[in-house]
């Protein structure tokens, strides 16, 4: 089983750059989010594919409509209001920001939003209370865990790459961890991002074929926009990690969706005997 998620941002949200923290910046940047999600939906409809698309708050309240396209055929959920770390803000802060976020996407969407995803995978072993509060703030299905190293976040000690039910105290969330590949020891994330971006396609699909039983990818819309300017103020790492990939991720993704069959949270979601489904307590 074969899931597929985007992380719908603009270009610019790039996480922990000076150049790009706050929403008064975001204002000076380059619009290219119509041009990259027609992108991701002309993808979607060649190859027949569903996906979960988490959804950042501002992108919400400044282009409604792209909400409304993207709800009329797929499953939305929360990307946080303003795509900044969990880890950075306190309970109330990030309950408030998840809060409006959920608010915004339903009254633009007319749908219940029951997914969330936190910017940079940033739901760490050090703020486990972030469970409780998607918990209260009515998520069902969380898809934050990324086990393994990351410059942003990261829990290389979850314990499981499977969908598994996180608990704590009286709440309970679906868990839909990143898929990583164990090599040497060390956890190697490939289904997403930079990573995904990085890897030859021939390696992705091997390892995909190897994943029958499980795997998720997450997507930017900027990992398939190889036209995009560049970043000022980014250091070398993060030049290369931002920008390296990007000519050939359009083709590979087509290819990807063509070769495997994806779907969405939602769909994946009534397959997976959660019954049997590892728990995992904070």
């Amino acid at each position: 089983m074969n899931v597929l998620t985007f992380d719908i941002e603009e270009w610019f949200h790039l996480l922990d750059n000076d150049s790009t923290r706050t929403e008064e910046q975001w204002k000076h940047y380059e619009v290219r989010i119509y041009k990259n999600i027609d992108r991701i939906f002309r993808i979607l409809d060649e190859t027949n594919s569903k996906a979960t698309f988490f959804v950042i708050g501002w992108i919400a309240k400044t282009y409604p409509d792209i909400v409304r396209r993207i709800a009329e055929k797929y499953q939305i959920g929360s990307h946080t209001m303003n795509h900044q770390l969990v880890w950075q803000q306190s309970p109330k802060e990030f309950k408030d920001d998840v809060e409006c976020s959920i608010k915004l996407l339903e009254d633009i969407s007319g749908k219940k939003v029951e997914a969330f995803r936190a910017p940079g995978f940033s739901i760490t072993e050090k703020v486990p209370w972030a469970f409780e509060v998607l918990a209260e703030c009515g998520i069902k299905y969380d898809s934050s865990i990324f086990p393994a190293s990351h410059a942003h976040g990261g829990m290389p000690s979850y314990p499981t790459g499977l969908p598994s039910v996180i608990k704590k105290g009286d709440m309970d969330i679906k868990e839909f961890p990143i898929t990583f590949k164990t090599i040497g020891g060390k956890h190697i994330v490939f289904s997403g991002g930079g990573y995904f971006r990085f890897f030859p396609y021939f390696m992705i699909s091997q390892w995909t074929k190897e994943y029958e039983d499980y795997l998720i990818s997450y997507i930017h819309p900027r990992d398939l926009d190889a036209g995009q300017p560049m970043v000022e103020g980014l250091d070398i790492t993060r030049r290369f990690r931002s920008y390296c990939g990007l000519k050939g991720a359009e083709k590979k993704l087509r290819k990807w969706l063509t070769d495997f069959q994806f779907v969405d949270i939602k769909t994946a979601d009534k397959s997976i005997d959660w019954n049997n489904a590892k728990i995992v307590k904070f």
